[in-house]
């Protein structure tokens, strides 16, 4: 348990005094409750013996009862209490023996006083000697019962950590057998210890000398598995001991990784300094990153569970005292929308769901900036350099009194983590792309130069390859690493993140389910994992209730930050998160230099593509006329082409053959690529409705025109992107259908 819970159980506030007043409050120290249901002690069971016999003697005499009453009374008392009640607690025989003799000896004197007199001297005298027998002799008995309890509570330890010993014995014998047999190395397993989960056991092991390494087993652990007959799922982890020469396995025998786990409804506050959950372990144990001075890389196929992963990731963040979330996603902000659905109902921009109540006023946006487009992106990396020079001069004295180059981080100097969805999209735009590639330049310099002074980034990608993630800085800046494996047809993440780990990523196929590793200094070896099952409801639930434990950036990093900062959330710039105009078209955002103000309404002149119009279009649009105007536009602002304006000649079915996209040679005639492409644009529309695939159009050009697969695949993603075709499926299954054979959108 931690300090600060401690506090909050130890220091517990004083009730009102008025409650007190009425008798509402705790007892007063001064009149403690009494337990008549007590047990009696040697001393307390003496006097209760002592006093009822000398009662009921003074209340025979008085009424000339017959002696032999108290005679019977002892004798049932005996039989019941001493003999009886002792059988059954299986108490032991001295302690029967003095129960026995206390009810007939009490039994004995008060027939003698009753029939003598209670009120002589003889009567108290050998009343007050039969006290002190009754206690010394119950005394004794207590010490006795005592002793023999302990014997009998060690006899039974004894007896089970037995049978515990035995079972590790077994377990360790197995082991060593069939270490022995598949990987020819003989082991002494010296510890066996059964996780808490029941999920499974860990066993320490000492190599034999002659050079034998850990790394030899760890070779057959896929082996070792199919040895134990694990089920399938259950996987057997191989990492080096405490000590060179020791080695320690990890085995699982229930699939945790293909279970459905919720997220924790636990929302205590975290903090950046003493890790974040981000899943469990094969053992059940949750499993946490440090990311003070981390950034972390995430890869993960369509299909691996990535935007799930994601929400557990935030709301670890929204959970830490002294973290702000800032959000880029080029995909029209969809990972971070989810976290300012509350913030929306409680300003009254959007409805609450049906069956919901509204969330109340004063609730804060989950995440504290969100960037859908490059040129907003590019506002919140500017700030974000801005904010770390500004830090680097303002808390110089800070650092010093705390003897730290690194920024003291807390509630009131918060880290700035920024989680870029699906990286690729920025860090391998080229020059073609100026907006995104600022974007990635910009973002890389963030990696590089902001660590000390408390911004980190997270990124994701499909996969590891440079192509996807830009360049090799993005893995020598992420010492944390995640690969998502259950949408995997390859399996080469975990190669590119951990490359000298072996794990059987072929058992790690449930969403969710992958490998993760640190690999900075508090860090730990990649390891198998779990992320939890999220939905908007446990969005819901964090962000109201982390609302008030969420920080508020710094007064100077604010200042720092500006108008780019102050005006985030403004209907010039987020107003398309409750209207209809979308991301890349704000409500009331300025138009861009050069462009036309009526490009892309319907009804008046410009170009509106099928898949980006979310209104109806105007039924009088001639499209040759568009697509000329386009072409002159082009030609007019960016001067990609000298041709003529014309309309370009029409590919078969309908769609645009923009100038920009054509390839010529003036001198020496088409080139052979356009050919090529108007045949794979052939094929694709030959298709229907069932589309095609890149495999299958290489087996139509390549003998034609030699063109390779990787073209054809650059040429379906271009038309995917700019709405010629669409894309249906993923992984091996992918497909592609010219749009005149899908319904068109309303």
């Amino acid at each position: 348990m931690s300090e600060h819970h401690r506090l909050n159980l130890t220091n517990l506030p004083d009730e009102p005094t008025d409650k007190k007043r009425r008798g509402g409050g705790r007892r007063s120290p001064q009149a403690p409750p009494i337990d008549w249901a007590a047990p009696h002690g040697p001393v307390s069971g003496a006097l209760s013996v002592t006093t009822g016999a000398g009662a009921a003697a003074l209340l025979g005499a008085a009424v000339g009862a017959p002696p032999v009453l108290p005679l019977a009374v002892g004798a049932a008392g005996a039989i019941g209490h001493g003999i009886g009640h002792s059988l059954f607690r299986r108490l032991t025989a001295r302690t029967l023996a003095t129960r026995t003799a206390s009810w007939l000896l009490a039994g004995g004197w008060t027939a003698w006083a009753m029939a003598t007199g209670p009120l002589s001297w003889a009567a108290a005298g050998s009343l007050t000697v039969l006290g002190v027998g009754v206690a010394a002799a119950a005394s004794n008995a207590a010490v006795f019962e005592e002793a023999a309890e302990a014997e009998r509570l060690t006899a039974d330890a004894r007896r089970a950590a037995a049978e515990l010993s035995a079972e590790r014995r077994s377990i360790a014998t197995e082991w060593e057998e069939r270490i022995s047999r598949v990987c020819r190395i003989p082991v002494r397993v010296f510890a066996v210890e059964h996780w808490a989960s029941g999920a499974g056991y860990s066993i320490a092991a000492e190599l034999p000398g002659g050079g034998a390494t850990w790394d030899q087993i760890a070779r057959s652990a896929r082996a070792l598995a199919t040895d134990a007959r694990l089920p399938l799922g259950c996987t057997v982890g191989v990492e080096e001991g405490d000590l060179q020469g020791r080695v320690v396995l990890d085995v699982a025998t229930r699939n945790v990784m293909r279970e459905t786990i919720d997220y924790p409804r636990d929302h205590t506050p975290l903090s950046i300094l003493t890790g974040i959950p981000w899943g469990v372990r094969p053992t059940g144990e949750p499993i946490e990153v440090f990311l003070r001075e981390a950034c972390a890389l995430i890869l993960g196929p369509p299909g691996s569970g990535k935007s799930t992963f994601m929400d557990a990731v935030i709301a670890g963040f929204d959970r830490c005292v002294d973290v702000l979330t800032w959000v880029i996603d080029l995909k029209a902000g969809a990972v971070g929308i989810p976290w300012t659905r509350p913030w929306l109902e409680a300003e009254g921009r959007v409805d609450p769901l049906p069956g919901t109540e509204p969330a109340p006023k004063g609730t804060r946006p989950g995440i504290d900036w969100l960037a859908s487009t490059p040129a907003e992106a590019v506002l919140m990396l500017d700030a974000l350099l801005a904010v770390n020079a500004a830090r680097q001069q303002a808390y110089q004295r800070l650092m010093a009194e705390h003897d730290t180059t690194l920024l003291p981080i807390g509630p009131d100097l918060p880290q700035i983590m920024l989680i870029v969805d699906e990286g690729a999209e920025a860090l391998t735009a080229t020059h073609k792309d100026p907006a995104r590639k600022a974007v990635g330049d910009k973002l890389r310099q963030v990696m590089r130069t902001t660590r000390a002074m408390g911004a980190r980034c997270v990124l994701t990608a499909v996969d590891g390859n440079v192509s996807a993630i830009g360049d090799t800085q993005v893995r020598k800046f992420s010492p944390v690493g995640v690969a998502l494996t259950s949408g995997e047809s390859v399996g080469n993440n975990l190669g590119k993140l951990f490359p000298r780990t072996r794990i059987d990523t072929a058992q790690l196929t449930a969403k969710g389910a992958g490998v993760i590793g640190d690999a900075g200094a508090e860090g730990f070896a990649p390891t198998p994992f779990k992320g939890w099952k999220t939905g908007p409801a446990m969005v819901r639930a964090v962000i109201l209730a982390t609302n008030h434990t969420r920080p508020a950036l710094d007064r100077v990093s604010a200042e720092a930050a500006g108008a780019a900062y102050s005006e985030r959330w403004s209907e010039a710039r987020a107003g398309w998160l409750w209207n209809t105009s979308g991301p890349d078209r704000p409500a009331t955002a300025p138009a861009p230099p050069g462009a036309r103000p009526d490009a892309g309404r319907p009804g008046v002149p410009g170009l509106n593509l099928s898949y980006k119009r979310r209104e109806a279009p105007a039924e009088n649009i001639d499209a040759d006329a568009m697509a000329a105007r386009l072409m002159e536009q082009i030609d007019r602002e960016f001067g990609t082409t000298t041709e003529p304006t014309r309309p370009a000649p029409a590919a078969p079915g309908p769609g645009l053959n923009l100038s920009y996209k054509r390839e010529r040679n003036e001198e020496t005639g088409p080139s052979p690529e356009p050919d090529a492409r108007r045949a794979a644009l052939d094929l694709l529309h030959a298709a229907g409705p069932r589309g095609t695939g890149a495999s299958a159009m290489e087996r139509e050009l390549k003998p034609r025109f030699g063109t390779s697969r990787q073209t054809i695949v650059g040429w379906l993603k271009e038309w995917a992107e700019d709405g010629t075709a669409v894309r249906v499926g993923s992984g091996t299954k992918t497909r592609y259908v010219h749009r005149v054979h899908t319904p068109e959108e309303p």
